[in-house]
């Protein structure tokens, strides 16, 4: 029989004084197949103490002949035992049996608060504790991300050169107060030497070019070598963005030390060095890893979280939107992030405490103010003129080109990172961040555009070309004496420096988009959002110019004289920038609300949210065609958590029948009698499966159902029963009824178990549609229900059964599409 009847240290609902089964390590995160695979491993290292607590109090009976307990979880309250109530690494937690252990605490404290003075402080202290965890939630992320910004910024500009009236200033701040720079070299002053200035005492010539770049390498290939060896020495888990983690965390599964101590520092450290290095990658999506980070440290500090895994993703859905607020100094985009993108439980109280934590964190991040522009963000841009109706084509046009990237890139960057899984490659990841930042460093320095840190390409490509502008994308001429200047006719013709600027433009779009899909998924912190807007802000840049000299050159076409205005601003190609960058990063996650908002709140434009919508839906819809797979829920798959989409709609016909285990194929179904076994036939079907849990029933012969008892929960009430009570015998009959049956009198003292039975399991009956069984999954958070017919006990279905079903089906799916369209 497969281990699928309560799979395998898997996903399954136990009763109230069970601990979660566990699922294999290394198989479920390391698993690179299509189809999930976990392997059967056994519960080892079982807890002492007494095995005793009630049933569970809820059930889905569809036809199934499942009692209703009696028992009040208050009694498991009152009685703690070490380990009940907890759950193992790689465990998905029981939704249900948390919500109610937290319903039963609050009763407990509402009930003691009028006894004494002291008991109401408690009480007090309890209502506000979730207040107090987000709000030192939010104090620590901002001043977090506050300190990865200064010194990443510091860093990046090391690779360059250094600022000798004061080492910790980046190459702007050490030009603040110098009094000899110009309107057109404002970045040039005294105090910053480049590494050919300082090495080889020259400024200019192939020796100093030479020199800067072969500096640039060595500082890049140094960032980057001690990152990789950072994470891998110290926290193996602060690779990557995060946020498929996230995700499958708040969906209930348990991941031992993915938000502990030593991954929030060495996340906090390598993020600097990671960005600093110059790979394509940004900091965005791993400050909400460091986020959650915070908040799951935090809520340590309050026991009403801390005991409560369920309550504490409350606090990790407000900590993931504290960490989009500092990460886009959107605070609003935060909070709709969580809902729509990372949380799978989202009640009303979390969306208030979201908020709240949203903005604590981006109050303490303008505190302070680590760009010195009085902004949240880098790249924070105003324009001050409107988008014309015609627009709405290259906007949509934008959005198609940010959907086809998206799906080329989820679809590249997924056979890459399976390639890497299973080949030798993948064995060193040292080398393969050395190999790829070394190419990075050395192609991307001839280019301004790629030399440069992302966020500031972003800021250039989203800025509005003005007086204060010395860019080479704002070289236009002045139609009066033909000099470059900037004038408030519309007419504008581009100088060579613009189409230069275009020309290295093309190249950075290439050189980005290659080296992202090679560069996400690194053994180092990587985040998507900003190497997605980056390439996206470059295709809107270059469609901008290009529309902007098209209305000049064309200015006669009935769509120009009909909308562009004499005398003002026609095209504003930063505008397209920002267009662009929203399509491209909605295509590779599939965000649309929470995506749109952020960018509005980056931008503090009302005005253009409707280009925005028009782009990032145009995207969404045109990536949902090659598949509707986000990058995040790609790589959920790819590494194999058990993680089911809400997103994701099941139109299949099947049964609970044809899903349930045991199949036909299959030895019968693992079951125990309620009141006929000894305690060594007991151990034997314990000592000869690999079972986590067990169905009870009447008897053989009626095979109507019980209830549901755990593996480990037979196991910790025996060993109990052996060291505290006498006379329990290998031979001595165990029963899970309220009374003792008849016995001969010589016959040694029963064992009396029924206080480890869940006898109120969730059932559904076997011509219950998958539909509604999926869906009954989702929203209650379960992980295995038992299929009855008339009370009968047939089977199981658990959480990895219908992960598996979910495969299979979409595995036949897909080659008759491809067939249809062979034909067509």
């Amino acid at each position: 029989m497969e281990s699928e009847q309560l799979y395998h240290r898997g996903y399954c609902r136990n009763s109230y004084n069970s601990i979660a089964s566990a699922s294999s390590d290394e198989e479920l995160l390391d698993g690179a197949g299509v189809i999930m695979d976990f392997h059967t491993t056994e519960d080892d290292n079982l807890l002492d103490g007494d095995a005793a607590s009630p049933g569970s109090n809820y059930a889905m009976t569809n036809g199934g002949g499942a009692a209703s307990s009696s028992t009040h979880l208050l009694d498991f309250l009152e009685e703690p035992i070490p380990g009940v109530g907890t759950y193992d690494d790689f465990h998905t937690i029981d939704w249900v049996r948390e919500k109610c252990k937290d319903r039963e605490r609050h009763r407990k404290i509402n009930s003691k608060k009028k006894e004494s003075a002291w008991e109401f402080t408690k009480s007090l202290y309890d209502a506000w504790s979730g207040w107090l965890v987000v709000t030192l939630t939010g104090l620590a992320s901002g001043a977090l991300a506050g300190l990865i910004d200064i010194a990443a910024d510091w860093m990046n500009d090391l690779k360059e050169g250094v600022c000798l009236s004061a080492m910790w200033f980046n190459h702007e701040q050490c030009c603040w107060t110098s009094n000899e720079t110009t309107f057109a070299e404002r970045d040039k002053c005294p105090q910053w030497k480049s590494w050919a200035e300082l090495i080889l005492g020259q400024a200019e010539g192939p020796g100093s070019y030479i020199m800067n770049y072969f500096m640039y390498i060595y500082w890049a290939l140094s960032f980057a070598f001690l990152a990789v060896c950072l994470v891998k020495v110290f926290a193996p888990y602060a690779c990557g963005s995060g946020i498929p983690e996230i995700k499958t965390i708040l969906s209930g599964f348990i991941i031992r030390g993915y938000l502990g101590k030593w991954t929030l520092m060495i996340k906090t450290i390598t993020l600097v060095l990671a960005v600093a290095s110059g790979l394509s990658l940004g900091k965005e999506g791993p400050l909400v890893h460091v986020a959650c980070c915070c908040g799951n440290i935090f809520s340590y500090l309050f026991p009403k979280y801390s005991k409560n895994e369920a309550k504490k993703r409350e606090v990790l859905s407000a900590a993931s939107a504290a960490g989009v607020s500092v990460a886009f100094g959107a605070p609003i985009g935060g909070v709709l992030f969580s809902l729509e993108e990372v949380s799978y439980y989202f009640p009303l109280k979390t969306l208030w405490r979201s908020f709240f934590a949203a903005l604590v964190a981006a109050f303490v991040l303008r505190s302070i103010n680590p760009f010195g522009n009085s902004r949240l963000v880098l790249f924070y841009v105003e324009y001050h003129t409107p988008w014309y109706l015609f627009e709405l084509i290259p906007f949509i046009l934008l959005g198609v080109f940010g959907g086809l990237w998206g799906a080329f890139f989820i679809r590249a960057n997924i056979a890459w990172c399976r390639r890497r899984k299973l080949t030798r490659f993948g064995k060193y990841p040292v080398l393969e961040v050395i190999l790829v930042a070394a190419i990075t460093a050395v192609v991307a320095f001839p280019n301004p555009y790629t030399r440069q840190n992302t966020s500031e390409l972003i800021k250039e490509l989203f800025t509005d070309c003005g007086p204060l502008e010395s860019s080479q994308l704002c070289q236009y001429r002045s139609q009066m004496n033909g000099s470059r200047a900037f004038t408030d006719d519309p007419n504008r013709p581009a100088e060579p420096g613009v189409y230069s600027a275009m020309w290295q433009l093309c190249l950075a779009l290439i050189f980005k988009i290659i080296m992202t899909i090679f560069t996400f998924g690194l053994k180092v912190p990587s985040g998507l959002f900003i190497p997605s807007m980056a390439i996206g802000a470059i295709a809107g840049r270059i469609v901008g110019i290009a529309m902007e000299q098209l209305a000049y050159y064309h200015h006669d076409w009935f769509l120009f004289k009909e909308w562009c205005e004499v005398g003002a601003d026609c095209i504003t190609p930063g505008l397209y920038a920002m267009v662009g960058a929203a399509a491209c990063l909605g295509g590779v996650t599939r965000m649309t609300v929470s995506l749109v908002v952020i960018v509005f709140e980056l931008t503090g434009g009302l005005e253009y949210i409707v280009p925005l919508m028009a782009a990032v839906m145009t995207s969404k819809w045109v990536g949902d065609a090659f598949g509707r797979e986000g990058i995040y829920e790609a790589h959920i798959r790819l590494n194999g958590y058990p993680f089911l989409d809400a997103k994701e709609e099941f139109t299949h016909t099947t049964l609970a029948r044809d899903v349930m285990r045991p199949r036909s194929s299959d030895p019968p179904l693992a079951v125990l009698t309620q009141d006929d076994l000894t305690v060594e036939e007991l151990q034997a079907v314990i000592n000869e499966t690999s079972y986590n849990g067990f169905p009870v029933i009447v008897s053989k012969e009626s095979q109507r159902l019980v209830g549901f008892a755990l593996r480990r929960d037979i196991t910790i009430a025996i060993e109990n029963a052996r060291r505290k009570q006498e006379g329990i015998m290998l031979n001595s009959r165990v029963y899970f009824t309220q009374h003792a049956p008849t016995l001969p009198a010589d016959s040694p003292r029963p064992l009396k178990l029924r206080s480890i039975l869940d006898m109120s399991p969730f059932t559904v009956t076997d011509h219950t549609p998958m539909e509604i069984v999926v869906d009954i999954f989702r929203k209650l958070g379960l992980r295995q229900c038992l299929v009855t017919h008339n009370g009968i006990v047939l089977g199981i279905i658990t959480k990895k059964n219908i992960l598996e079903h979910l495969e299979e089906l979409k595995q036949h799916t897909e080659p008759l599409i491809n067939d249809v369209r062979s034909v067509n």
